[in-house]
């Protein structure tokens, strides 16, 4: 037998309304919607975390070994920083 655990619950508006077409669908009591909700909505929770990882595949980019990565950021800073100036420039 399952242990009974009484608590007070304060459900938002739209989740009120879920429930009372829940009962009114199944014919259910408050008590027994409610758990039957709170069972599905917490074993599809614990199944999306248990799903498994989809491997995805790589691709080979042919990388360059002439090109230093290593300050790929600060490149990318200049140059947006270039961009900036050449707009400013035309008066964009």
């Amino acid at each position: 037998m399952m242990t009974k655990v009484r608590t007070t619950v304060t459900l938002d508006a739209d989740v009120a309304a879920m429930l009372t077409r829940l009962m009114a669908q199944k014919r259910l009591g408050f008590k027994a919607a409610l758990n039957a909700a709170l069972r599905l909505g917490l074993s599809r929770a614990n199944a999306a975390r248990a799903a498994p990882v989809t491997p995805l595949p790589t691709f080979d980019l042919g990388l360059r070994g002439d090109v230093n990565l290593d300050k790929a950021l600060q490149l990318a800073s200049e140059l947006e920083d270039e961009e900036v100036v050449r707009e400013s420039r035309l008066g964009r």
